[in-house]
């Protein structure tokens, strides 16, 4: 895990995102001893090998604290503090960054049957009560970022919409971030069943999230998507290099 972990920095990732329990639809919870066991050494690893920022993959307070004590310096968390009242709190306390991510039910069967009647609205408004709650926390609003989370309890059409309205969500006026990469409803457009090779809509979604407003993107191929960025980048006008 390290070894790929320096691979991907070395391929120009800006932040490397470290998880011990799978959140694929259907996935069952990991206990969080062995969470850690799982997470804590390859950060502490990378930490002595990258100077890129350190971000851990996780719903439960004591594993962040575990991550951040070994040198991460964001939480990332699918569940926008739902799954453990501590974790908020925690984050504030720790004084790192934090990423809020909008999942209808839980990785478990978050793909059953997800429904909304207005997609766009019902996330934005999820985030920004996910937000306050930071808030209230304790969490200083500069070190929130928001994912409406893609393939999260989404349905084909809810998350091609939640990428074509990702305008409506820079109302909430926080950086956002966004994890398309070989996920399957790709797979649905392409056709492509394997999920190592959809790197093509990967880039082809990528691209078109940054132009539509998004700030930090979640990836495998690290080297293309750089590529990628940077020229979606000059066409939005800025300077390449300023999408991470």
């Amino acid at each position: 895990a390290i070894e790929h972990g320096l691979k991907l920095a070395s391929e120009g990732a800006d932040i490397l995102d470290v998880g011990g329990e799978s959140t694929r639809p259907g996935a069952s919870q990991v206990a969080a001893d062995e969470e850690c066991a799982r997470v804590v050494p390859v950060i502490r690893g990378l930490a002595r090998e990258v100077d890129c920022a350190l971000s851990v993959d996780t719903t439960k307070a004591s594993v962040a604290r575990a991550a951040v004590e070994a040198g991460a310096t964001i939480v990332n968390d699918v569940s926008a503090g739902r799954f453990d009242s501590a974790l908020l709190p925690t984050v504030a306390e720790l004084g790192v960054d934090v990423v809020l991510m909008h999942m209808q039910n839980t990785p478990r069967d978050m793909q059953d049957a997800p429904a909304y009647d207005d997609v766009t609205l019902e996330v934005t408004e999820h985030l920004r009560g996910r937000v306050a709650a930071g808030l209230d926390a304790g969490i200083d609003v500069n070190r929130i970022s928001i994912d409406p989370g893609i393939g999260f309890g989404k349905r084909l059409e809810d998350n091609l919409e939640l990428i074509r309205s990702l305008p409506q969500l820079r109302s909430l006026g926080l950086p956002i971030v966004l994890g398309v990469s070989r996920k399957s409803f790709l797979g649905a457009l392409s056709g492509e069943a394997r999920p190592a090779e959809r790197d093509a809509e990967t880039l082809a979604a990528v691209a078109v999230g940054a132009l539509l407003g998004a700030d930090v993107h979640r990836v495998h191929d690290v080297a293309r998507t750089r590529a990628a960025l940077d020229v979606a980048e000059a066409v939005r006008g800025g300077e390449a290099g300023g999408i991470r």
